[in-house]
């Protein structure tokens, strides 16, 4: 279940009204590779130490990634569908489609149905984060298969890109960060499923 936009928490915190500590950390945010004060950050910044560990991690994962960038959004879109995630939904699959990634792909993740045509890549990646999420663990299979085609560190990277992204949007929805408007809408999934 995903609350209303207009229950947003967490007001953004403007310039003028932050204490040094948050300034420097929105700033390092401004500055860097995100260009501005998006998604969890606006929480975040109450604490502007764990804000900024926070953007460090995210900058790492994000963009020092092993993976390409179509699979590394994939796995994020994985993410974002798995916890309902509307804000990282939004932000991702645009993402998603620059990076090359299927626009039927994007739409049957978001749907809540395996694609089909899927590359193997992706493929072995559904399956991974799939048993990943829903049960908690990988199955020996699946693990070694994954290890095989990717190596020890790009697997790592993917564990890593999921973790991430789903500490990420569990602050999203909490604090009900809007979708801007005409954004793009996850869709809603079937109760019958």
């Amino acid at each position: 279940m995903t609350a209303p936009a207009t229950a947003r928490r967490f007001a953004p915190l403007e310039l003028d009204a932050m204490t040094p500590e948050q300034r420097f950390v929105a700033q390092g945010l401004i500055d860097g590779p995100r260009g501005g004060i998006r998604g969890p950050f606006h929480a975040l910044l109450r604490n502007p130490r764990l804000a900024d560990r926070v953007r460090t991690l995210g900058d790492s994962i994000r963009f020092e990634n092993s993976l390409p960038a179509a699979l590394r959004e994939f796995v994020i879109l994985l993410v974002a569908r798995f916890w309902s995630a509307r804000y990282e939904w939004h932000a991702h699959s645009k993402m998603a489609v620059e990076a090359g990634v299927d626009q039927s792909v994007i739409d049957a993740i978001g749907q809540g149905r395996t694609p089909q045509g899927m590359t193997a890549d992706q493929a072995l990646l559904h399956r991974f984060i799939s048993e990943l999420l829903q049960d908690k663990d990988v199955s020996d299979g699946t693990y070694a298969q994954a290890l095989e085609r990717f190596g020890e560190p790009a697997l790592l990277d993917v564990l890593c890109t999921a973790g991430y992204f789903s500490f990420v949007s569990l602050i999203l929805n909490t604090i009900r960060q809007p979708v801007p408007e005409g954004g793009v809408q996850l869709p809603a999934l079937d109760a019958a499923r």
